[in-house]
C-alpha cells in the first residue's frame, strides 16, 4: 500500500483555536437560522427573532456574539439596528455547509 504525502502546512494554535471559534458560534440552531436569514438580506433584530423563533432579547444577545465573532455587522437607522453579514466569506461558508448537509 503507497502511502500519499500531503503538502499542507500545519495550522498555527492560534489560527485553529480561531477556527473553532468560528464553528462554535455556528453551533446554536438559532444562530444557524439568523445567519440563513441573512444571506438573503439585511433584516433587524424583530425579523431575525421571528425566524429564528426566538425572542427578541434572545435574537440581540445571539446577534451581540455573532457580532463580537465579525460574523455580522449592524448598522443603526434612528432607533431600529439592522444586521447583515459581514462579508461573503460568511455567506459562502453557509452555503457551503448546507450543500453538503444537503448532498445525497
Amino acid at each position: 500500500m503507497m502511502t500519499e504525502t500531503l503538502n499542507f502546512s500545519p495550522i498555527s494554535d492560534a489560527v485553529a483555536n480561531r477556527l473553532a471559534e468560528l464553528f462554535r458560534a455556528l453551533g446554536d440552531p438559532a444562530r444557524v437560522r439568523i445567519i440563513a436569514a441573512l444571506t438573503e438580506g439585511e433584516a433587524n433584530v424583530n425579523r431575525l427573532a421571528e425566524v429564528a423563533g426566538i425572542s427578541e432579547s434572545s435574537a440581540s444577545h445571539h446577534l451581540r456574539g455573532l457580532r463580537l465573532m465579525r460574523l455580522v455587522r449592524a448598522r443603526k437607522n434612528g432607533r431600529q439596528v439592522y444586521y447583515s453579514l459581514d462579508d461573503d466569506h460568511i455567506a459562502n461558508l453557509f452555503r457551503g455547509s448546507l450543500d453538503h448537509i444537503l448532498h445525497d
